[in-house]
């Protein structure tokens, strides 16, 4: 099963594409800073549906917003979540929606990890030389293998 791994922004929309242990494509979709908003939006669904139509991935696996400090970022970021959504529906992809705090227990055994604990048990997971760049990208590697460990668990 090929799983598309999705760690939402505006500025920076991360993906990621395994099938088993195995990444197969990721990196960054990235928006210019300072360019409207629907622009931004369109430049990622449009790049979206690009990867979609490489890859040809089987479901898509997301990351849920979690607001911490700042709502207003918050809210592009939900904006560029749906943009997301809208994509993976539009080519009949089931949707999997993750929290932060399952995916670094799924991937590292605490809810509570750091990044680079996260990034290294990705490198591992996936047995790739080194560390997926940008942040992003690895984060949505994560997401990725997060539904792969629980659609095992499940059938």
């Amino acid at each position: 099963m090929k799983i598309l791994g999705i760690d939402p922004g505006t500025g920076i929309c991360g993906f990621g594409v395994i099938e088993g242990r195995k990444a197969l494509d990721y990196g960054v979709i990235s928006t210019p800073a300072h360019t409207p908003l629907a622009d931004r939006l369109e430049d990622i669904y449009l790049s979206l549906g690009q990867i979609i139509e490489q890859n040809q991935p089987d479901v898509m696996a997301i990351e849920k917003l979690f607001f911490k400090q700042n709502i207003t970022t918050g809210i592009s970021v939900a904006e560029a979540r749906g943009v997301c959504l809208l994509v993976a529906k539009q080519h009949h992809l089931p949707i999997f929606e993750y929290s932060p705090n399952q995916v670094k227990l799924a991937i590292t055994g605490y809810g509570q990890a750091e990044k680079k604990q996260m990034q290294e048990m990705v490198r591992l997971h996936l047995g790739l030389k080194r560390i997926p760049k940008p942040d992003d990208a690895a984060d949505a590697l994560a997401i990725a293998i997060v539904h792969a460990f629980i659609s095992k668990t499940e059938t």
